[in-house]
């Protein structure tokens, strides 16, 4: 059974941050907007998020009297970026770097979200144009009785969400869990009664209270199947939508914006692009590439399908299934992190170690340290009361033994040169000063660390622990190719009329390599927004 047709001015697929923020900003234009989400509950990715927000020469920090520029965000995005990045994506970072503090201020001038500065510093503080302090934020805790039928629909998270971003860093929460819930226990009390949540919960709440009262459409467990194009393909005019009664076609007379998240649930697309041992995915079993898949169907340049999210996760259980939650556990006293040779390849506290545990072989493509462990002595476990927890969510994740050769043995590594390995990394620890990859010495490292000196421990007291340390992805970033305009672009570098990508389903201009907390999201925000802002300012698509 086929539905009538609707017709709108936009159609956004997805709910996640850059969908919702396409959506609000079209909307607060004047554009009659239809929101189509695949999962029957809102947010996608982002909800599942700390909501990480990063955001360079922002009001808030300009406000606290730290400095910035957009010039200097430039200069930073450009320095910290892979070689051979600038000349596809200078266009795209400088308009990012001029959008970016826009879409923050706008985001809270139409929505009841208010965000807060973090003290997390860039990642590369130390090159051109980083920052200590001032460009990383959270959004504070809101009530979803807000959002009035949809109080429900927010889709649920494995982070504890009652709590906010920087009291998850203040209380530290994974060390001390039982003191932070007391310190915090009014305030959670209040979060509970009133069903106010932070984090990624808290920014799917603001987004759509700001675009159900611009007058948004939002429907859900609603899966797009098709870009509808004019007679000449030339131009993308709306879409084809399964829902719960049947088919129906929505035209857009402005356009569509794909904004449907990653791919990393799609096995065949993952293992094209992503050959080699996983642990986990983080995100939600719908990232499925759906709009990656509809994009490249009416002729769109597919980019950075090799690259990701690569973070550090753990085993829970997320909706009855195995699935993976974000915790940076291996930036740990008395543990250290080895390949498949039982060898370091990288400091153990970098942002960006999932970029050096998805190095690949540049002839074969294959992954060049996996599989890679985390080695930890017996203290580790009673550092992180939840370490504990999560490591009883899959059984034979913690693998133990009572000598290094023995736990060598069991998890297929060499163990003399896992013992090498071990004994030179404490003799580092003796010494004070890593002198492979410098743990511990970066502005980064030691805000993650707690000060100086303080990331280099040993690895010396049985029994010993192994857990597996492979490609764990949250989300991957590869898809349509846009210009800085958010604009999709085919092969040889001409527009498809009428369609927009942002967030994870475009080609991300900030890839696997992070240059700060929130990377993901502060973009993705802002991506949305340059959306909304090009359909405003284009012409009418022709049927």
């Amino acid at each position: 059974m086929e539905q009538s047709d609707i017709e709108t001015d936009v159609v956004v697929i997805g709910s996640g941050s850059g969908a919702l923020s396409a959506a609000l900003r079209a909307s607060a234009g004047g554009l009659r907007v239809v929101i189509l989400e695949k999962a029957d509950v809102i947010g996608g990715t982002t909800a599942m998020s700390g909501a990480g927000t990063w955001i360079p020469a922002n009001h808030h920090a300009r406000n606290a009297g730290f400095g910035d520029s957009v010039e200097e965000a430039i200069a930073y995005l450009r320095s910290a970026a892979p070689g051979g990045w600038r000349e596809h994506e200078d266009a795209l970072w400088t308009n990012f770097a001029i959008n970016a503090p826009k879409a923050l201020k706008f985001i809270e001038d139409t929505t009841p979200l208010e965000f807060a500065l973090t003290e997390e510093p860039d990642v590369f503080v130390e090159a051109p144009g980083g920052k200590k302090v001032g460009r990383m934020l959270s959004p504070k805790p809101l009530s979803k009785h807000i959002l009035g039928k949809f109080k429900n629909k927010i889709r649920s998270s494995t982070l504890p969400h009652i709590f906010t971003y920087q009291e998850v860093y203040i209380g530290d929460l994974y060390h001390r869990p039982i003191w932070t819930g007391f310190r915090f226990a009014h305030k959670l009390a209040w979060r509970l009664l009133t069903k106010s949540r932070a984090q990624g919960s808290a920014l799917v709440t603001g987004l759509l209270k700001g675009c159900l009262d611009q007058g948004c459409t939002i429907e859900t467990g609603t899966r797009v199947t098709e870009l509808v194009t004019n007679s000449d393909g030339f131009a993308v005019t709306g879409v084809v939508a399964e829902t719960a009664a049947g088919l129906r076609r929505y035209r857009a007379l402005r356009g569509v914006v794909i904004a449907s998240g990653g791919f990393e649930w799609n096995e065949e697309m993952r293992k094209t692009y992503f050959a080699g041992p996983l642990d986990y995915l983080g995100s939600p079993r719908t990232n499925e590439g759906d709009g990656q898949k509809m994009a490249a169907a009416v002729g769109a340049h597919l980019a950075h399908m090799d690259q990701a999210n690569v973070y550090p996760t753990m085993p829970t259980r997320y909706e009855g299934k195995s699935h993976g939650i974000p915790l940076i556990f291996q930036a740990e006293h008395h543990a250290i992190v080895v390949n498949r040779h039982g060898r370091r390849f990288v400091s153990e506290y970098d942002f960006n170690i999932g970029e050096a545990i998805d190095k690949r072989d540049p002839n074969t493509g294959e992954a060049v340290h996996l599989p890679a462990w985390v080695i930890a002595d017996k203290r580790f476990l009673s550092q992180a009361l939840p370490f504990l927890w999560y490591s009883r969510k899959a059984p034979n994740w913690l693998r133990k033994a009572r000598s290094l050769g023995e736990l060598a043995r069991r998890i297929g590594l060499p163990a003399a040169e896992l013992e090498r390995t071990v004994a030179r990394y404490n003799g580092f620890c003796a010494a004070g000063k890593d002198q492979d990859f410098g743990r511990g010495e970066s502005e980064w490292e030691q805000f993650k660390a707690g000060g100086k000196d303080a990331a280099l421990a040993t690895v010396e007291k049985g029994p010993f622990y192994a857990m597996p340390f492979n490609r764990s992805i949250l989300g991957t970033k590869g898809g349509a190719r846009t210009n800085e305009h958010g604009q999709v672009l085919r092969e040889d570098g001409s527009l498809i009329s009428g369609l927009y990508a942002a967030g994870l389903a475009m080609a991300n201009p900030i890839g696997t390599r992070a240059v700060g907390p929130g990377t993901t999201i502060g973009p993705n925000l802002t991506w949305g927004y340059i959306c909304g802002e090009a359909l405003l300012r284009d012409n009418r698509v022709q049927g």
